[in-house]
């Protein structure tokens, strides 16, 4: 029963843990990056009669324009490289959940002139900057002058800091104005790279992007979405799952073997007793009913105990994680290592049920031999040495 509350223990908590990753890396990394963009290969002049056309997709539920410009970030010597993503601060809620994330400040004080910029508190930490601090952005770019090439630097504000708990977010993502990076880029106020496009159903990106890009005309428009920027790592938690459960059956399916073998002993020391019951008149279908009920009902107790203990730890094991953090001063999962720096979970009712199915199917199976065998016990024979 103990081997097999064990397996059926650890199938929970760990897929209950693949459930979280799997949900986190859903609601807050593929929140925050876009489902899909369109863009050209030239800066868009009217990006809101372009929006206008996109929203007539039914399966398109916001739009908003973006501009990006890869670069450093740099204070006081110290360095970070970025993604500077401009926006309409008032758009990008619809298609973004950063607001959700912000530490210190808000996206409003991404005033249109204000080189105001928001950066995540693992790149703060490393610049040493806070809210009202400056930090030099350098693109990766060179003015050309008379007295030779400089690179292109321009002075920007700290007026957010947010944390998403993704070391590649929380570490390279900095957001600015539309009409500041459009100054960056020699642009004019109006102009920007693209739009970002969110869908109610994020695994239709693919197909309904590509769609609207050929109905725009591909020839001028082209659509990137999520899966080339993060379906690798998405998928990869996926295919972990898949095979962790069916490793971690394996623990159960040992589990179930010691039962095998627990009964097969029991038969063995039991076998007079079975002889017995035969002259008695017990039937051979009697034996093996009775050893097949004793098999399952370890199945049962120690299944049922299992998927207690199981719920329970799954649904704490994210606090538990973080009290032996806090406690030993040791962080498990590094935000320069990981992409997640905390270990989510979450319980998921149709793992439960299949691991406990898994778990009795098993335990039955188990009972068939030693049960059989038993039947097959000669009363002459296991009563001639007795």
């Amino acid at each position: 029963m103990i081997g097999l509350a064990l397996g059926v223990i650890v199938m929970i908590v760990v897929l209950s843990v693949m459930n979280g990753f799997d949900h986190e890396m859903r609601t807050r990394v593929l929140g925050m990056v876009p489902h899909a963009t369109l863009e050209t290969g030239e800066p868009i002049n009217d990006w809101q009669s372009l929006a206008a056309k996109v929203k007539r997709n039914p399966e398109v539920t916001a739009v908003a324009p973006f501009t990006q410009m890869q670069g450093l970030l740099t204070n006081n010597g110290q360095v970070s490289k970025v993604l500077l993503n401009a926006i309409d601060p008032a758009l990008e809620r619809n298609v973004s959940i950063i607001d959700n994330f912000m530490k210190q400040g808000k996206l409003d004080d991404l005033t249109p002139g204000s080189f105001g910029i928001v950066i995540g508190d693992k790149a703060a930490t490393k610049l040493g900057v806070g809210l009202g601090d400056k930090v030099t952005f350098v693109a990766p770019e060179v003015s050309v002058t008379p007295a030779g090439m400089f690179p292109r630097m321009k002075r920007f504000t700290v007026v957010g800091i947010f944390h998403v708990g993704a070391g590649e977010l929380d570490g390279y993502l900095g957001v600015t104005n539309l009409q500041d990076l459009a100054k960056m880029h020699r642009w004019k106020p109006d102009q920007v790279q693209g739009i970002r496009l969110k869908f109610d159903d994020l695994f239709q990106a693919p197909r309904v992007a590509w769609t609207i890009a050929q109905q725009l005309g591909e020839d001028h428009y082209y659509a990137r979405d999520w899966t080339r920027t993060h379906g690798n790592l998405y998928q990869a938690i996926r295919m972990e799952k898949a095979m962790i459960g069916l490793l971690l059956l394996l623990i159960v399916a040992v589990a179930a073997f010691n039962i095998i073998s627990t009964l097969v002993m029991v038969v063995n020391d039991k076998k007079g007793d079975i002889a017995i019951l035969r002259t008695l008149g017990a039937t051979p279908g009697t034996i093996m009913r009775t050893f097949m009920v004793q098999g399952t009902v370890i199945g049962v107790v120690g299944t049922a105990i299992g998927a207690v203990v199981g719920i329970f730890a799954a649904l704490n094991v994210s606090a538990a994680i973080s009290a032996l953090e806090g406690l030993i001063g040791h962080k498990f999962l590094n935000a320069d290592v990981y992409f997640i720096d905390y270990l989510p979970s979450q319980v998921q009712s149709q793992d439960v049920i299949m691991v406990c199915a898994a778990a009795l199917v098993l335990s039955f199976l188990a009972t068939l031999y030693p049960a059989w065998r038993a039947a097959r016990t000669q009363p002459a024979e296991a009563l001639r040495y007795e």
